[in-house]
């Protein structure tokens, strides 16, 4: 019954949702966290806190391969229907994962000493407890990434909380038995291990393990590339304050620091519901209810509530919190540094909502530029580290300038829908019957195609192929695409990557937004407007006076057939989303024979509609020079593409 309640809630109201768990569990592990850093602040003082946090801030740089495998195992199994798809997916992605934690953790230990050195650790046992506590923390993203992709919230709650509560207690007893430093970066090892026997998945027995993950390189590249760019930007910082300040100031800043990794945290908490969610969702139900927008909106509350009682919060407080050696007075002392560095944290996580609901759907190249912008924290805070406050203004600026960047190509997609659209409010969606594949909608293609092409003549003996299509024999899906593209390989390939496609109802009204396609007579008919309506005024009108004799029997003969109750096959059309314009991808001809007919011929037809907020780059939806010249440039990258081999490697194969 809960399943069911959650598939039927809004998409925004389940973002709400789980974001409210992961708020509260966020919350719980912000409480645990300020009582550890306390306690190693109070007991150990500045100098020993500074190396508990340069090796904690080693760890989370680290976090980029767990992470990775997290958002991965997320993403893929939150896509798939089955049960049995999403554990061959998890324990696919679960078995690289502990693979590669045994391989960070052998580099480590083999470099243990050389990094103690340039963190100016006391000794080198501190990484050898890193590596132990990696072996475990990079699997343990794949079993949360799991829970998070099932959208078991509370689960994966309460597996963070644990995580946080086991390392204070150990913590706790490790300071309270004289173990120091690495009594304290033991516990971290310790809390780790404990997550990850806790996050152990409930899975039901499956025949198969083989996962079937297409696009598995892409997708994880397009991962790690994300959380080496969020890790180095919100981490860098210590290490390279570390290395270039006296160990107590360095302490001082890993605790300003410390507050931005809670802002950070609980808009990570709104973006890992968002996650799930965005990704089991098409783009339309995605628009529909304004996924993005929820999620933007949560996150700057969160960070601009939180700034502000930073900066009014009276610096007594601090010094209490964490002891007198952590006093900063003057102009920039410790609510300021505090307040500049919430408000940076807030930024960057603005961008990171953008850039992680882009990879929700899809592969987005969005993340290279997110690492490249880390390259330049790197390189700024080398040049510029004359102060704490200058270390955090070079962070600040940097991230504005990386939100304009993420936020330049939502900007331009939002106008392009609304010049497209007009006002979507006054417009009536179209009545979706079903979502279906790809390979339907390439069968339907061919049925209206393949007899009346000559590119297909010397293929008939693949009649049976076309006409009474298997769409679960994966080797005749692949035959028909090939077949496809013999004839319309260039025209298929300019559709956007991220169309879904839907079987609808055209109601009469609908006819007001769909154009036909603007290719050969429909040229001479239409007279430069191609909407549908004016196309029917032009036939009755006899303004199509140019139009071929074979032209018109090709209409007559449609609507004879559509007179007689006969098939005629199926109308194929583009657009952004279910309220914007339509364009008649093929089956210009059957639409006007079954308008001129209606109303009674409409019926008679079967519509299948690809939708993709990314359509208005196609030439066959909006034509203009931009599109165009993307069509060109398609064509010369594709000109050396010989489909007929395609062909016959095919029926050899067969």
């Amino acid at each position: 019954m809960e399943a069911l309640t959650a598939e039927i809630k809004p998409l925004h109201t389940r973002v709400l949702s789980g974001s409210f768990v992961l708020l509260t569990a966020s919350g719980m592990v912000t409480g645990i966290s300020f009582l550890y850093n306390m306690a190693v602040a109070r007991f150990l003082g500045a100098s020993a806190f500074g190396h508990v946090s340069a090796v904690y801030t080693a760890l989370i740089l680290i976090s980029a391969v767990t992470l990775s495998f997290q958002i991965l195992t997320t993403k893929l199994v939150a896509q798939r229907s089955t049960e049995e798809a999403r554990i061959s997916a998890y324990r696919f992605l679960h078995q690289k994962a502990l693979m590669a934690g045994a391989s960070v953790a052998v580099v480590l230990l083999l470099f243990a000493r050389q990094i103690s050195g340039y963190l100016n650790l006391p000794n080198s046992s501190l990484i050898i407890w890193l590596a132990i506590a990696v072996a475990f923390y990079i699997p343990l993203g794949a079993r949360r990434g799991y829970l998070q992709g099932t959208c078991d919230f509370r689960r994966f709650a309460t597996n963070v909380v644990l995580e946080g509560l086991c390392r204070l207690f150990v913590t706790l007893a490790a300071i309270y038995l004289g173990w120091g430093v690495s009594g304290v970066i033991a516990a971290i090892a310790a809390a780790v291990a404990a997550a990850y026997v806790f996050a152990l998945p409930k899975l039901q027995a499956i025949s198969s393990s083989e996962a079937n993950i297409p696009h598995a390189f892409g997708e994880a590249l397009q991962a790690i590339v994300f959380f080496i760019g969020q890790v180095v930007i919100n981490n860098c910082d210590i290490v390279l304050v570390k290395h270039f300040f006296p160990p107590v100031t360095a302490g001082l800043y890993a605790a300003v620091a410390l507050i931005g990794r809670v802002i950070f945290a609980s808009s990570w908490a709104v973006i890992n519901s968002m996650f799930p969610i965005s990704a089991g969702a098409t783009s339309q139900e995605r628009q529909k209810h304004n996924v993005l927008g929820t999620t933007l909106l949560l996150v700057l509350g969160i960070g601009s509530f939180l700034s502000i009682c930073l900066r009014f919060a009276p610096a007594w407080v601090w010094t209490m919190l964490f002891g007198p050696q952590f006093e900063l007075s003057g102009k920039y002392g410790f609510p300021y540094l505090l307040a500049f560095y919430a408000v940076t944290a807030c930024v960057y996580a603005l961008c990171v909502v953008l850039i992680a609901y882009e990879m929700s759907h899809r592969i987005a190249n969005i993340a290279w530029v997110q690492l490249l912008f880390g390259a330049a924290v790197i390189a700024g805070i080398c040049r510029y580290h004359a102060s704490l406050q200058q270390v955090i203004l070079v962070q600040f600026v940097l991230m504005i300038v990386l939100f304009g960047f993420v936020a330049i190509p939502f900007l331009l997609a939002a106008w392009a829908r609304w010049r497209t659209n007009g006002s979507p409010l006054d417009r009536i969606p179209l009545r979706m019957i079903r979502k279906i594949n790809e390979d339907e909608v390439i069968a339907e293609f061919l049925k209206s195609d393949f007899h009346s092409s000559p590119e297909f003549a010397d293929y008939q003996e693949m009649k049976a192929l076309v006409t009474a299509p298997d769409l679960n024999n994966a080797a005749d899906n692949i035959r028909r695409r090939a077949l496809l593209f013999l004839r319309h390989g260039s025209l298929w390939r300019e559709l956007p990557k991220d169309t879904e496609w839907f079987e609808v109802v055209v109601r009469g009204d609908d006819l007001e937004r769909i154009q036909v396609f603007p290719r050969a007579q429909w040229r001479k008919l239409a007279r430069g407007n191609f909407a549908i309506g004016d196309v029917l005024q032009s036939l009755g009108a006899g303004k199509g006076r140019e139009i071929s004799d074979a032209f018109e029997a090709k209409i007559s003969d449609l609507r004879r057939c559509l007179a007689e109750d006969k098939e005629i096959g199926s109308v194929l059309l583009i657009g952004l989303d279910e309220t914007s314009p339509l364009t008649i991808l093929d089956g210009n001809h059957r639409l006007v024979a079954a308008s001129l007919n209606r109303p009674q011929s409409m019926h008679r037809l079967r519509f299948l509609c690809g939708l993709s907020p990314n359509m208005a780059k196609c030439c066959w939806y909006k034509t203009n020079l931009a599109t165009l010249t993307r069509y060109g440039a398609n064509m010369l990258r594709d000109v050396v593409h010989d489909p007929e081999a395609d062909i016959v490697r095919l029926l050899q194969s067969s």
